[in-house]
């Protein structure tokens, strides 16, 4: 919303359009009852009404959607190969009773390069394999860059392990991963597959992929 706020001097329609998974707006608490929301709400349904206040139009996506040419958002990932890859904590309340919140509005996107899918994922908390899978199924390319955050940085060897193997079957060549990632578990999947060095970016503040998938990494990194 603040981002809205300030573009919108320049361009009325700037970030007007927010596409979100179903359940996004589901309302979560805390096991003593506590409310938590999107953003600084304790409510969600109070962000939802502040930010169409501001003009934005909530989209929600209940499976793979295209948004553009050769992009994709995966909607909510089905929980194939892993379960869950998240914090614990949060509870939804469904059909009367209260389940854990395993953030199953968790979504990725996808831009279908001509070398293979190029994948982008805030937290990745629905696991990395499972929403590679999903774009596998829109249109059966290589998984060949993944930039974003991956939550693998609590992740144990054999994780790892079986991350880095589907990964090396599904063609990945180049990885970007920040945030969440973690740099240890992003250079052990680099050294499983053999990346050179041109090929992997500990994400930061200023880091770029061009258009035709080349790295060129922040000051700080």
């Amino acid at each position: 919303m603040l981002l809205r706020e300030h573009f919108r001097g320049a361009n009325e329609n700037a970030l007007s359009k927010v596409y979100v998974a179903s359940g996004f707006f589901d309302q979560r608490q805390t096991d003593a009852g506590d409310f938590v929301g999107p953003g600084n709400f304790s409510r969600a349904q109070d962000f939802k009404q502040a930010a169409e206040a501001q003009g934005i139009v909530f989209i929600e996506v209940a499976g793979p959607t295209q948004i553009a040419p050769k992009l994709w958002l995966t909607g909510p990932v089905p929980r194939v190969e892993e379960t869950y890859n998240g914090p614990q904590g949060l509870f939804i309340t469904s059909n009367g009773q209260s389940e854990p919140d395993i953030i199953m509005d968790d979504q990725s996107m996808g831009y279908l390069t001509e070398q293979g899918w190029l994948m982008t994922s805030g937290c990745g908390h629905s696991g990395l394999i499972n929403t590679g899978k999903v774009l596998k199924a829109i249109e059966d390319a290589p998984i060949y860059s993944i930039v974003g955050g991956f939550h693998l940085w609590q992740a144990d060897a054999q994780t790892l392990d079986r991350t880095a193997d589907w990964l090396e079957r599904s063609g990945l060549g180049l990885m970007m991963g920040g945030h969440c990632t973690g740099i240890a578990a992003a250079e052990t999947i680099a050294d499983r597959l053999n990346l050179p060095r041109s090929q992997i970016s500990h994400a930061a503040i200023g880091s770029v992929i061009t258009p035709d998938l080349k790295i060129v990494r922040s000051s700080v990194e």
